[in-house]
């Protein structure tokens, strides 16, 4: 390829203008679209998180090579600069060559620069923009072949010299980056492309390349490198921590699946019926969220306590992932240790907000707590800023009325009231947490409470609970879940 500083300009065929003023237009359109993504970015509203960090670095990458794109189509439209004229020294004043003072630190140097150096009279020709590159006066010359390694650090020279070594005895082409400290002290990263010139014997007369200086794209791709290992980090943390949650949540919940008997073992009736008079048939379920990756701090749990007597409990913390679920096996193992015990719903409550309380890392949570007497169809129960038990009777629901109780974790020494309501064979007890309604559910089609109320004709005629939770789960088990959910039903035989 012959050197694009002595090139016969008579000779050459510049490319056409409407071709590179279409490339520009386009590139400056290109630079537009990129701006408003960056904008729309910028204004989004949440924490400044890897993955926004990992948006922004990649914006100022592209932004990068636009400017490089752009100011590159501006110099071939220009064309390749006029060859200068030597005058003799006595002709020109010292002061004439001079091209001023260097910028000054922190100036930006040129982009691009071109350089001839020639073998047989070890003459070198730089361009303009190639001393600006430098830092470098025009009056101080070009460096040669054997002064350029010098502006190099000790570390770059010797990539530098098996380039050049490459090209010049073995006609490689040069193509590689290093860096080079500028006449201002700052260190700038290069890219050099080049080629041999041959004569007709095939031997190297000179070598042409043009340097370009490319410090800002790799600082750009080093921050997309690194936002993107953060990122993978995170998400890699944040699989890990879903993994330990879901494990968590599984050793501790309840693990029958289906209809449960309690008290456990109790006799059947004669003629199928499901269980002994006054037993409880109990089925629960666990609805996931589908808008959140992290498992929350929901559960629900059915124990057999001394006597006959059954423990319900729904409940959840604030908060997701291992942090919640852990909360909630700590209160769940307590409420089911202190359960045992033969204490009452009321007192169990306020155990249970002093706990969490004292807890090393503070949350609220709320819950239902329900104890069931079979021997005297008598349930107990207390809660805590949570959503009332819902009882239904002879085709038709209510909510029961809650005593005093408010959020676990708010005051140390909150009292919790307790009441009792007489059950009778056939009701169907309802327990949830918050989060079951689904967040496409409009002002419309009622709250929760309405909702569930809506299907007591349905619970009169289900033969069993599993079949109770199948009914809600038709009307709440929606994809588009807000936060996860726990349903645990009752039905008195």
């Amino acid at each position: 390829m012959p050197s694009p500083l002595h090139a016969d300009s008579s000779a050459a065929q510049p490319p056409e203008h409407g071709t590179v003023d279409a490339l520009i237009s386009q590139t400056r359109r290109l630079r537009g679209g990129l701006d408003a993504v960056r904008r729309a970015a910028a204004a989004d509203e949440g924490p400044d998180d890897a993955r926004r960090r990992w948006h922004r670095a990649l914006c100022d990458l592209a932004a990068h090579h636009l400017d490089d794109l752009g100011e590159h189509l501006g110099q071939l439209l220009e064309g390749p600069p006029p060859p200068e004229d030597p005058a003799p020294p006595s002709a020109v004043p010292h002061q004439a060559v001079q091209a001023g003072p260097p910028a000054p630190a922190g100036t930006a140097p040129g982009r691009a620069g071109s350089a001839e150096w020639n073998l047989l009279t070890d003459e070198a020709t730089w361009s303009e923009e190639l001393y600006a590159l430098f830092g470098r006066r025009p009056d101080e010359g070009p460096l040669t072949l054997d002064e350029l390694p010098s502006w190099l650090p000790e570390e770059d020279r010797g990539l530098l010299t098996a380039l050049i070594t490459g090209c010049l005895v073995d006609g490689k082409p040069i193509d590689g980056e290093f860096r080079i400290v500028r006449g201002d002290g700052s260190l700038r990263t290069v890219h050099m492309m080049g080629e041999p010139v041959l004569d007709a014997d095939g031997s190297a007369t000179s070598m042409w390349a043009v340097l370009r200086d490319i410090s800002e794209l790799r600082r750009s791709r080093r921050a997309v490198d690194e936002t993107c290992d953060s990122l993978q980090r995170r998400q890699h943390l944040a699989r890990a921590e879903h993994r330990i949650a879901v494990e968590l949540q599984e050793a501790v919940l309840p693990p029958w699946r289906g209809s449960l008997r309690f008290p456990q073992g109790a006799a059947p009736q004669p003629g199928g019926s499901a269980g002994a008079r006054g037993t409880l048939d109990i089925a629960a379920h666990y609805l996931p969220s589908a808008s959140s990756a992290l498992v929350g701090g929901d559960w629900f749990d059915a124990l057999a306590l001394p006597g006959g007597q059954t423990l319900l409990s729904v409940g959840g913390l604030t908060g997701h992932g291992v942090a919640a679920t852990s909360g909630m096996a700590m209160l769940l193992g307590a409420l089911r240790g202190m359960a045992v015990t033969g204490a009452e719903p009321g007192p169990l409550m306020g155990w249970l907000n002093r706990l969490l309380d004292a807890s090393a890392q503070p949350a609220l949570g709320s819950a239902v707590c329900c104890r069931y007497d079979p021997a005297s169809r008598t349930l107990a129960w207390s809660q805590a800023g949570h959503p009332a038990p819902l009882l239904f009777r002879g085709g038709r629901g209510r909510t029961l009325r809650p005593p005093e109780g408010m959020l676990l974790g708010a005051v140390a020494e909150a009292s919790y009231g307790q009441a009792e309501e007489l059950l009778e064979p056939g009701d169907v007890l309802l327990l949830h947490t918050d989060g079951l309604s689904p967040h496409s559910t409009g002002p419309a089609a009622g709250t929760v409470t309405d909702r569930l109320l809506d299907l007591a004709p349905r619970f009169t005629v289900a033969k069993c609970a599993q079949e109770c939770v199948r009914i809600v789960l038709e009307e709440f088990g929606g994809k588009e879940r807000e936060d996860d959910a726990c349903l645990l039903i009752g039905r008195i035989n």
